[in-house]
């Protein structure tokens, strides 16, 4: 049966906020050793931009306001909206003034961090309040402890807070079912914020339209008979007060809105593709497997999570289908609808790769906004075990002992893996497939976007000559390269270089796709033999080559 929902006390929001301050506070004191990725370079340089026109506003509103200095500091990477970078403007800007971090790379990715620490609180508040307070605790610690997830959860990109827009925007409909007009407005701001985060905001409405839908049931077959159909105000404030929002918070769009919305949309439904290997075989076009989201899920997020998630949702759906059996005079109640809520979230994070025609090189971070849905039923998962596992232990073992007991069985792989995978991050794997060395030998992809420059950084200042040396940086964007400069990571004296001819070190991310530029570099150099290789469980991940001297 479904539990009656649970009201949330001060305590429980003080317990919530302290578990998101200290995931907060593990990825400050983590962030340092993990490289910078081809996007953030990118997401700086626009936010490097975007502050410029902060400090303007400050000085000058009437001068901010003109179209020729909106267009000259939002034109930058207009691309994406405006929401993270300008949260990675101000935390720039504020370090710059108050010294609040140990680099600049760290103040530009805090604003990223904070929607971690969110993501965390929200989890054990939706699960605590849904549930109860085990399943609440469970749930945010398995989002926590998913290698992949910690490590989007420090980069200045879009992706992990998007999984926290999207799942905050979740959880205030849910609330506005029962809880008025106030929610309902919340609802409608918290997804004009999901929309100026990214583009899969597109998918909340027909998400929480489909859920309204099904919630009614036999009483929307009766409003349709008399012609009169009641909207959820959430789903109003969604079509009014969200793009408001969303107008308002992205300077680029005031000025020739209609053609410039148009170009946002076309960029990301016309988007270009990457290269990505699955199982041996480098895919760079349509058709691509409709597997890669299933088996990757499998092959990246902890096992005992995934089964504690079967356990819930599972547990879930066979009590829906005896309570459509019994008839719903028997059958339990919940005004909230909760579970279908998150299996709705779930399914369609995942629903664009039951096309062949849906690019796959962004890897796991593409549906990472399922993640939060499949650790809330990971939470059911673990409350239905730890009620089965205390209704057969002695009553004379305190209930206390046996929840930290059965919860610590449950968390000890999850936090192993996810501290044993960082910096390495996209190179982590699940025992399932035999972590990183059997993903190697069943052809699945080691790294991208060139962020394990980071991993080689201190070789590079140990051995590149203080005379000055020149480094073919590869996959590693210019932009993200200078952040690592500027961060004192790499020492003054290292410089990047265009190609492989002019330098005397050369970096080779492995990617199969680029095995050509690794050809390229043994014919510069004269020689196939590496001067360092960063491996991560044995797995050669990125290779460093010096030109031997003449």
């Amino acid at each position: 049966m479904t539990a009656p929902r649970r009201s949330l006390g001060w305590r429980d929001h003080a317990f919530g906020l302290a578990l998101g301050v200290a995931y907060v506070a593990v990825l400050l004191r983590t962030v340092r050793g993990l490289g910078y990725a081809r996007d953030e370079g990118f997401y700086v340089r626009a936010a490097e931009s975007y502050a410029r026109w902060f400090e303007l506003l400050a000085r000058d509103r009437h001068a901010a306001m003109q179209r020729s200095a909106v267009d000259a500091a939002w034109a930058v990477n207009h691309e994406h909206p405006a929401l993270l970078k300008s949260l990675f403007a101000l935390s720039w800007l504020a370090h710059k003034k108050l010294h609040l971090f140990v680099d600049e790379g760290t103040s530009f990715r805090f604003g990223g961090m904070i929607f971690g620490g969110l993501t965390l609180w929200l989890l054990y508040a939706w699960g605590t309040q849904a549930r109860s307070r085990a399943a609440g605790l469970a749930a945010a610690l398995a989002y926590a402890t998913m290698p992949r997830v910690f490590y989007h959860a420090h980069l200045d990109c879009f992706d992990a807070p998007m999984a926290a827009m999207w799942a905050l925007t979740a959880y205030a409909y849910w609330r506005s079912r029962s809880g008025g007009l106030g929610w309902a407005l919340a609802t409608g701001v918290v997804f004009g914020l999901a929309l100026d985060t990214k583009h899969n905001a597109w998918f909340l409405p027909p998400a929480l339209v489909l859920h309204a839908l099904l919630a009614r049931g036999g009483g929307l077959r009766r409003d349709l008979q008399v012609g009169r159909v009641r909207v959820p105000l959430s789903l109003v404030a969604m079509a009014t007060v969200g793009p408001a929002v969303f107008f308002a918070l992205w300077p680029w769009l005031w000025f020739d809105t209609g053609a410039r919305l148009v170009g946002w949309a076309q960029f990301h439904l016309n988007h270009e593709y990457y290269n990505m290997v699955f199982l041996g075989v480098t895919y760079w076009k349509p058709p691509f497997p409709r597997a890669y989201a299933p088996f990757m899920t499998l092959a990246t997020v902890p096992t005992v999570t995934l089964v504690l998630f079967a356990v819930g949702a599972l547990g879930w759906a066979f009590a829906r289908v005896r309570a459509w059996r019994a008839g719903p005079a028997r059958g339990p109640r919940d005004l909230g609808h909760t579970e279908l809520l998150w299996a709705i979230g779930l399914f369609v994070q995942y629903a664009p790769w039951l096309s062949s025609s849906t690019p796959i090189f962004g890897g796991t971070k593409h549906w990472m906004g399922a993640y939060p849905f499949l650790c809330l039923f990971a939470g059911l998962g673990f409350e239905r075990a730890l009620a089965a596992i205390e209704s057969v232990v002695s009553a004379r073992v305190p209930r206390p002992l046996v929840g930290g007991l059965v919860g610590a069985s449950v968390l000890a792989a999850p936090l192993a893996e996810t501290a044993h995978a960082h910096p390495w991050g996209l190179s982590s794997y699940t025992p399932l497939v035999g972590g990183a060395p059997g993903a190697a030998s069943l052809g699945l992809n080691r790294q991208f976007w060139g962020f394990t420059t980071g991993a080689v950084a201190g070789w590079l200042n140990d051995h590149v000559p203080r005379s000055g040396g020149q480094v073919y940086v590869h996959d590693t964007a210019w932009d993200s390269w200078d952040v690592l400069r500027r961060d004192g990571r790499l020492a003054p004296w290292v410089q990047p270089a265009v190609s492989p001819a002019p330098s005397t070190f050369a970096l080779y991310h492995h990617e199969p796709h680029m095995e050509g530029v690794e050809y390229q570099i043994w014919v510069a150099y004269g020689t196939a033999s590496p001067a360092y290789v960063g491996s991560y469980d044995g797995v050669p991940i990125v290779y460093v080559y010096e030109k031997p001297p003449r």
